[in-house]
């Protein structure tokens, strides 16, 4: 039975990276018309790759899904205001600080910014720590606003429509050399960890409070991680490249 299991996660995985499969074997096919590099390595990479996508997904079910909506009902319930706004800021804090993505993205662009002559050599890891401490506290800071919306009800379009037009009035005023570190960072802080626990928290929260939907309200959180982020970076860059 549980070899039965294994395999139907490996098919699923499998059929999720199929068209991913498909258009790379086309273009090296039909277009470029050569057969892949390495083909062995590429192959037992591939294999990786859906054994990966098969543990992260399992992952996310048995783990950071479940306990995510269990703190959050959990700390609903026990009526405090402070200590849910709290763990939201530092749930999102904590994911954000240690999402790969954005670490990336941090030492990527300090190294450029370093070799364009923007930053002294000897603060390229200032810049990158700064970068990435501005995008967790944001993104901390987008959780709580979240959470509050759903307590609150706020509608969710107002919020979304007022920040992006604070990013809009902040691209016209910031440094060029930030805007675009700006809007990626907004991409990279919604992935692989961040993702499933700021979702359970929103679903969770949304199914304990009377009067809201997990459908309607519980989602909406993933956005402010997305928007506060972009307006927090090219602060951050008024203040290093001023």
């Amino acid at each position: 039975m549980i070899t039965s299991v294994i395999l139907k996660k490996l098919i699923n995985a499998l059929q999720d990276l199929l068209p991913i499969i498909v258009v790379i074997g086309f273009f090296q096919i039909v277009v470029l018309r050569q057969p892949l590099p390495q083909m062995g390595e590429v192959l037992f990479g591939a294999l990786l790759v859906v054994a990966g996508l098969t543990l992260f997904v399992q992952g996310l079910e048995m783990g950071l899904f479940p306990i995510g909506e269990a703190m959050a009902q959990a700390l609903a319930r026990k009526g405090s205001l402070t200590w849910l706004l709290l763990f939201a800021f530092a749930l999102g804090f904590s994911t954000t600080v240690a999402e790969p993505a954005l670490i990336a993205v941090a030492a990527e662009a300090a190294e450029i910014a370093s070799s364009g002559g923007l930053i002294h050599p000897d603060t390229q890891q200032q810049y990158a720590f700064g970068l990435r401490m501005s995008v967790a506290f944001s993104v901390g800071l987008a959780i709580l606003i979240g959470v509050m919306r759903i307590i609150r009800g706020w509608p969710i379009h107002y919020l979304i429509i007022s920040g992006y037009v604070i990013v809009m009035g902040m691209t016209t005023i910031a440094p060029e050399e930030i805007i675009g570190i700006a809007y990626d960072a907004g991409g990279v802080t919604t992935s692989t960890i961040t993702v499933p626990l700021v979702a359970a928290l929103g679903v969770g929260l949304a199914s304990t409070i009377r009067g809201r939907s997990p459908l309607v309200d519980g989602f909406g959180l993933i956005a402010f991680a997305s928007l506060l982020p972009m307006i927090f970076v090219m602060g951050y860059g008024l203040i290093i490249f001023n």
